[in-house]
């Protein structure tokens, strides 16, 4: 657990100032001190189901939860396409073409730290439903496909399962995440 911090203490990504100007801060200070940042969180879909993951039990917080596909953080000077393409590879695995459908600012306390985000959400679609299995398991110990009302229910029974920010998403902006569950017609 030591190393998981001491690498993410060494993480530059992107804060938000006051007046929505961007500059690099410390990823564990920012989770520290409660700083808006940027983040992405990807959402891949088949025939309108969610490919959720587990978070690995020795993530820095919220280890063992379920969550969306993969989110992250950009790094300094990254663009937030880039970071989604990345961390969707690096986390479960595989590459998808990944379209940006909305943005999600909330904060939600995970322990001793605080998510404080503007989330922009990329969707990705897949045909076959098969489930990855060339994710890092460092940073992911399971994957499955869930259909969104079922995640909905799910959630309400039993939050403890997911993490903070999927129970935002589910709960909060469940409109958002549903219109992006199938491909848009050309």
């Amino acid at each position: 657990m030591l190393d998981v911090l001491e690498e993410t203490a060494r993480e530059v990504i992107t804060a938000i100032d006051d007046d929505g100007g961007l500059y690099p801060i410390g990823k564990l200070d920012a989770h520290v001190r409660n700083v808006p940042h940027l983040a992405v969180s990807v959402f891949v879909f088949n025939q309108g189901r969610l490919l959720l993951q587990q978070r690995a039990d020795n993530k820095y917080h919220s280890g063992g939860l379920w969550a969306n596909t993969c989110c992250s953080h950009p790094r300094w000077n990254e663009s937030l396409p880039d970071c989604a393409v990345r961390r969707l590879e690096e986390e479960v695995g595989c590459t998808f073409p990944l379209t940006p459908f909305g943005k999600i600012n909330y904060e939600a306390q995970v322990g001793n730290l605080f998510e404080n985000e503007a989330a922009h959400c990329f969707a990705g679609y897949v045909d076959d439903d098969t489930l990855p299995t060339l994710f890092n398991t460092d940073e992911v110990q399971a994957v499955r496909w869930h259909e969104l009302a079922e995640l909905r229910q799910d959630i309400q029974r039993d939050p403890g399962a997911y993490s903070p920010w999927i129970r935002i998403y589910i709960q909060q902006h469940y409109r958002l995440i549903a219109s992006a569950a199938y491909p848009k017609k050309a």
